[in-house]
């Protein structure tokens, strides 16, 4: 009497399976042609931390990618009872809202090393930070500047995190390394901390060229090794006389001494497309004004940057420009300079040329010149610029 009853429950239940499974099909395939694709893959409502989700684009939408705990219980998500409408919108992403990047923070490629576009200009090396860091001066850590124990500032300060790669800014013999640079011994209360002296294969004028890389945290080179312009020499670090982590990075010309420093600025290659202003700042009577304030604001963009004049003795000026203020990496174009002198104010308009060095001359209550300096000769010493005439005021 049992076997008829097995049969015929058997009978049913493969019946109402059947009947199941014929539904969900005849469901999937309703929604798939009424969205015009494939089978969508529904995902479980479930929340994943953010190491173990991924994005990435494909087929111009966003798909997340999620690495799940294979042993995790997921709830069950119930099938659309109603076909959904989708509009296609190619060519637009969803990505989250960011702030707007401040305009300094990028730079374009550089122009190639050495740039000499006058026989008075030697851009002769390459930033000794990657372009994927911040890889130039700090607004505040100019060269001519002073900052800590009233030293004057003899290089340009570059931020970077503790770590970062430093590289050769030029080919060259490296001729010191460790501690002890300013005093020409090994010594730990050094203010350059851990540094490297690279004197390099060319030099300018008949003069041999140095560039220094302070602060250290490790270097990678050892005493009368060769480097080419690139090599990673070291990473940045916060030994020495420092508040936090940057490099350190100066320009000697002639000897590796302290007191035969150039502005940076005059030597490392422009992004292209963008220039540097060179200015002479002067009393009335020709004296030159020491840590003055040069306001510069571009016309199109209205970014604005400010600029301090050298602080007297130890710092040296180019033979050419004879400039006590420099500031490089201005995107072309046209500016307004202004300073503030005897209660008045005073400013010019300037256009600052790609991959050239804009020239300016202040003098006192006579304001502003935007002339080029004299070509120097042997033994070249500048007129005395407060008595020239007001050309191109």
């Amino acid at each position: 009497m049992m076997r008829p009853f097995r049969r015929t429950w058997c009978l049913h239940f493969s019946t109402r399976s059947a009947i199941q499974i014929n539904t969900i099909l005849v469901i999937l395939t309703w929604f798939c042609q009424s969205c015009g694709g494939e089978a969508p893959v529904v995902s479980p409502a479930i929340t994943t931390t953010p190491d173990r989700m991924s994005y990435s684009l494909r087929d111009n939408s966003r798909v997340k990618e999620r690495r799940l705990n294979p042993t995790k219980q997921l709830p069950a998500v119930p099938l659309p009872t109603t076909p959904a409408t989708i509009v296609p919108t190619p060519m637009r992403f969803a990505f989250p809202t960011l702030a707007v990047a401040p305009i300094t923070i990028w730079r374009p490629p550089l122009y190639p090393t050495p740039w000499e576009p006058t026989p008075n200009d030697h851009f002769y090396f390459s930033r000794p930070i990657g372009a994927n860091e911040i890889n130039w001066p700090t607004a505040h850590y100019r060269y001519g500047g002073t900052f800590i124990e009233s030293f004057i500032h003899t290089g340009v300060d570059i931020p970077a995190p503790k770590g970062t790669p430093v590289m050769a800014a030029g080919s060259g013999t490296v001729i010191w390394e460790g501690y002890g640079l300013y005093f020409q011994s090994e010594k730990f209360s050094d203010p350059y901390g851990l540094a490297i002296a690279i004197k390099h294969d060319f030099g300018y004028k008949g003069s041999a060229l140095y560039t220094i890389y302070g602060h250290l945290d490790a270097i990678h080179v050892e005493q009368g090794e060769k480097v080419n312009g690139g090599d990673i020499i070291g990473l940045v670090g916060e030994t020495g006389k420092t508040t936090g982590p940057h490099l350190h990075f100066e320009i000697r010309i002639g000897k590796n001494d302290f007191f035969v420093t150039r502005n940076p600025e005059l030597w490392l290659t422009p992004p292209q497309g963008w220039g540097i202003i060179a200015a002479r700042i002067m009393e009335t009577n020709g004296e030159l004004l020491m840590k003055q304030t040069i306001h510069i604001r571009n016309l199109s963009s209205n970014q604005h940057w400010s600029v301090i004049t050298y602080a007297g003795g130890g710092v040296n000026s180019d033979p050419y420009y004879k400039e006590n203020v420099v500031i490089g990496d201005l995107p072309s174009g046209d500016y307004l300079i202004t300073t503030e002198y005897d209660e008045n104010s005073y400013s010019i308009y300037a256009e600052i040329l790609p991959g050239m060095v804009t020239y300016l001359r202040f003098v006192g209550n006579l304001g502003f010149y935007l002339r080029p300096p004299s070509t120097p000769t042997s033994g070249f010493i500048p007129p005395d610029q407060s008595q020239l005439p007001p050309l191109d005021k």
